[in-house]
């Protein structure tokens, strides 16, 4: 709970960059307070600005240029979620020197600057997709490592799926620090590693560190979450918005782009007689030396990766099948927003691709306050806490 100084109860404060639309601001909930936000997008902006009344702290800017002197206070945290299309397995290859990646720099030159000043933010969390371990074969995720730790922190990695939370496969890496300087509860870390968070990949990034790095790793540790009780299904609108059914013959032109075994998926959920809804994506596959276009389909519940709609390819369609009867269509806008664990009240940019770039460019919201009450608002209360103490004493 939070702590109170006479009758005020105090919030921990925490900045948000690459904020986006908002959406770890979402899980992190509203027992923390944002004192600053910064996105470079301003499509993204204005979502963040119409869901969290304005937004007066968000400044719109690219991140290189941010000047530190303007964010106020002393926060208790740093939430990044820096650009990962360098580091993704569909990215060029040129990872955190690449110019979108690359701006994880511009965040990290902030949090230094911050520090010079005597305001190092005592919790920090980088958030990234997993390729980001394998990145020039390693040297990225060890780059960043040596960075945390030069900079005053202890660290650890952990990789936590969506589809723990939400009918959606996402797996992604969240990285958290903590200053060397806070303190740290025992029951927030573990001696070993533990699934399902410490995968076989974090495991390896670790044993590839230096002696002197590994010192500074922290296994933090985190309960299980209750099972998921959602499908896919659930999360279907009957009627959508900003989306119509294909034609019969883009339908027949998807089944066409099938392999042998994709279409008999769609055969077997015609032969179970109640209607299946399903999601279908695209792939470019090697065949006979030949690059084609082919569409997947899968009737499990889950929800396939959401991605940012660069490309027709990058967006997934539905497809429902009920008996003879085949519909498929574009996954909606409020669709994508509920796979990623966002309520209906928040209100998405009135173009498709807008509102399907933020949800696809996003952190899943359930994710996030998953690490809040069990690890963030922890760590962030006993550093609070402790300042009290420093100031009463």
């Amino acid at each position: 709970m939070p702590t109170k100084t006479g009758t005020v109860e105090s919030k921990p404060e925490f900045l948000e960059f690459f904020a986006g639309g908002g959406l770890s601001r979402l899980g992190l909930g509203k027992n923390w307070e944002c004192t600053f936000a910064n996105d470079f997008s301003p499509k993204k902006a204005a979502a963040y600005r119409e869901n969290f009344n304005g937004a007066s702290e968000l400044h719109v800017e690219d991140v290189w240029k941010i000047n530190p002197v303007i964010i106020p206070g002393n926060p208790a945290l740093a939430w990044a979620s820096f650009p990962c299309q360098d580091l993704s397995l569909a990215g060029n290859g040129k990872g955190l020197d690449a110019e979108r990646s690359g701006s994880f720099w511009g965040f990290w030159r902030i949090i230094q600057e911050l520090r010079k000043d005597n305001r190092q933010i005592p919790v920090i969390v980088l958030e990234n997709v997993v390729g980001l371990l394998d990145s020039k074969q390693g040297k990225d995720f060890t780059r960043i490592c040596q960075a945390l730790a030069d900079g005053g922190y202890f660290f650890g990695a952990m990789v936590i799926d969506a589809v723990r939370f939400v009918p959606q496969s996402r797996p992604r890496l969240f990285i958290i620090a903590i200053s060397k300087t806070a303190k740290l509860d025992k029951s927030l870390h573990s001696k070993m590693p533990e699934r399902p968070w410490h995968t076989d990949k974090i495991f390896a990034a670790y044993e590839n560190l230096k002696p002197n790095l590994k010192e500074q790793w922290v296994w933090w540790s985190l309960p299980s979450p209750p099972q998921r009780k959602t499908v896919l299904a659930d999360l279907i609108e009957d009627e959508p918005y900003l989306v119509s059914w294909h034609s019969y013959t883009e339908t027949e032109k998807i089944l066409g782009q099938m392999s042998a075994l994709n279409l008999e998926k769609v055969k077997e959920a015609q032969s179970g007689g109640t209607k299946q809804i399903g999601t279908v994506y695209r792939r470019t596959r090697a065949e006979d030396g030949i690059r084609l276009q082919r569409t997947e389909v899968r009737f499990d519940g889950i929800s396939g990766c959401l991605r940012t709609p660069i490309g027709g390819s990058s967006r997934q369609i539905v497809i429902v099948v009920n008996r003879k009867l085949i519909k498929t269509r574009l996954l909606s806008p409020r669709e994508a927003a509920r796979l990623m664990g966002v309520s209906d009240d928040y209100k998405l940019p009135n173009h498709y691709n807008d509102a399907y770039h933020i949800m696809g460019d996003a952190v899943a919201v359930p994710v996030v306050s998953w690490l809040e009450k069990h690890l963030l608002r922890p760590l962030a209360m006993q550093q609070i806490e402790s300042l009290a103490e420093v100031r009463n004493a």
